[in-house]
């Protein structure tokens, strides 16, 4: 099969390798990615409950996963959308994938969106049980954003975290909002918190972030891509 030739392509590509449970990534990613770019994506096997144990075994499945996406094609960036996956496999999910793209996680994402705003010290609310949440803190805290409250709101399975209400979401991030915390932040890929971050950021009066929106901020970021999404974050740009 010969080479495409790539010198015709209009659009900026990207990759993104999803979780096979995850139901709101792709409708974030929809509302998030500008025109004039694509995102081309692919799943990987996961099994409920989120745990660290569960979480562990994304690792050895991203390389194949990433070699799925057009093989052949340049790609200006690639998104591994788990969180917690990314707490547990930490600074290695960039090995990883390998070296087909520039490699974003929602964690990586989240302390460059914490860089840009000037933010040291966060709220954390997750929806997950509560010792999957401490392993998001701990990856924060050694990256050196100071997390001076977390929440967990205790679902061991990804797909009810997808079905949350905005009003549960909403609910749940001010009980989670510490007086501290230069802003809060959303963790999970699954979790439906795009549609209220301008509604929480207008109730709390600082900045709001959710795992999606820093991961794709800062993936387009990253290429020097503007974007058009929700909060504070996405009027700063790094280039």
């Amino acid at each position: 099969m010969s080479a495409p030739d790539l010198r015709r392509d209009h659009l900026r590509r990207f990759g993104m390798i999803a979780l096979a449970t995850d139901m709101t990534i792709e409708g974030d990613a929809a509302r998030l990615m500008p025109p004039g770019t694509q995102l081309h994506v692919t799943r990987i096997a996961f099994e409920n409950p989120t745990t660290p144990e569960s979480l562990r075994r994304t690792g050895p499945r991203l390389r194949n996963a990433a070699e799925l996406i057009l093989p052949g094609v340049a790609l200006e960036g690639m998104l591994f959308g788990c969180t917690s996956a990314s707490a547990v496999l930490g600074d290695e999910v960039t090995a990883l994938i390998g070296p087909r793209a520039p490699v974003t996680t929602p964690l990586s994402a989240a302390l460059r969106a914490c860089e840009a705003l000037g933010v040291g010290r966060l709220s954390l609310l997750a929806p997950y049980r509560t010792e999957t949440t401490t392993l998001v803190a701990a990856h924060l805290a050694r990256h050196g954003v100071e997390v001076v409250a977390q929440s967990s709101m205790g679902h061991a399975d990804d797909r009810d975290m997808g079905m949350l209400t905005p009003e549960a979401v909403i609910e749940a991030a001010l009980a989670a909002d510490h007086p501290r915390a230069d802003a809060l932040f959303l963790s999970c890929t699954a979790l439906p918190a795009v549609p209220v971050i301008d509604r929480l950021e207008m109730m709390l009066g600082k900045p709001v972030l959710s795992s999606n929106q820093v991961s794709f901020w800062s993936m387009l970021d990253t290429a020097g891509i503007s974007g058009d999404g929700p909060g504070r974050l996405f009027k700063v740009h790094r280039w």
